[in-house]
């Protein structure tokens, strides 16, 4: 395996190449996004972030060189727990504020954003996307059904997907998948269908969620996995086959999205001093 380091940062600041299993490091993302939750690719060299909950209220632009571009303080928003973002056709942005670790919000928003890469200033408004979970009653449930916290979203034909970060216990790797107009409102999340992970509790939890430009292929993010959907006839992505791979990193992979058909772009947080990197993994064969 090759790492490729950039020259403007020491080797005391990367984080040793064993930590990368098959990802190729691409650059150390800036010192702020040290709990960077999402990421989405618009256009160039260059990818947005979003920060984990109880940071700013902000998306950044960073180049592949690491070098931050711009900030946005994104209005009419508030950042209990971002942890994803998607992006539509036009290059309007979806920030998923959906972390509900305990599953007792009854806030959960997702908040849509026009294309930061033709806005102006270092502000933008945004419009919430208001939903619930038809089937929890209970704030919270019981721990067998701890199912209702998120950290996945894509965008698809007019509609944002959901999947759910399995928290019951016992732990049964089942991962559900919603679907809510990608429109302001208040929205009852339609159930779509479930599909299992795998059955440790640690590396099996859906971290983020990317869909291919043509639509034709999910990818999910794990601690160290990613799973792979193909030939899927419906919004049940899950009804389609299945690839696990095992990407042999050591970080807490945090975020996914597609740079081109057979290029995804990941990033990680920083814990315990590695991390906080941005990569490459090619999905070809």
């Amino acid at each position: 395996m090759k790492c490729y380091f950039v020259p403007l940062f020491s080797l005391a600041l990367l984080t040793s190449c064993s930590n990368y299993g098959q990802l190729t490091f691409v650059t150390k993302l800036p010192k702020k996004l040290d709990e960077n939750s999402g990421i989405a690719h618009l256009q160039g060299k260059a990818a947005w972030f979003v920060q984990d909950g109880g940071n700013s209220d902000k998306l950044y632009r960073v180049r592949f060189d690491g070098k931050l571009t711009q900030e946005f303080e994104v209005k009419n928003a508030k950042n209990t727990d971002w942890e994803d973002l998607a992006e539509d056709e036009k290059g309007n942005l979806y920030i998923g504020d959906f972390g509900n670790n305990h599953s007792k919000r009854k806030d959960l928003v997702i908040y849509k954003v026009p294309n930061p890469e033709t806005e102006k200033g270092d502000k933008i408004k945004a419009k919430p996307i208001r939903f619930r979970y038809p089937e929890q009653q209970e704030f919270p449930p019981r721990r067998r059904d701890n199912q209702f916290d998120a950290e996945a979203l894509f965008y698809s034909n007019g509609h944002l997907f959901i999947i759910t970060k399995n928290r019951s216990i016992p732990f049964t790797g089942e991962a559900r998948i919603y679907k809510v107009p990608s429109e302001k409102g208040k929205h009852e999340a339609v159930y779509v269908g479930k599909f299992r992970t795998c059955g440790q509790e640690i590396s099996c939890r859906v971290t983020s969620a990317a869909i291919s430009p043509n639509g034709k292929k999910v990818v999910l993010l794990g601690n160290g996995k990613l799973w792979i959907f193909t030939d899927f006839p419906s919004d049940d992505f899950s009804s389609g086959t299945m690839e696990t791979i095992d990407l042999g990193a050591t970080t807490q992979l945090e975020s996914v999205c597609f740079l081109d058909a057979e290029t995804l772009l990941i990033s990680d947080e920083e814990r315990d001093g590695t991390g906080r990197n941005l990569y490459r993994f090619h999905l070809g064969k």
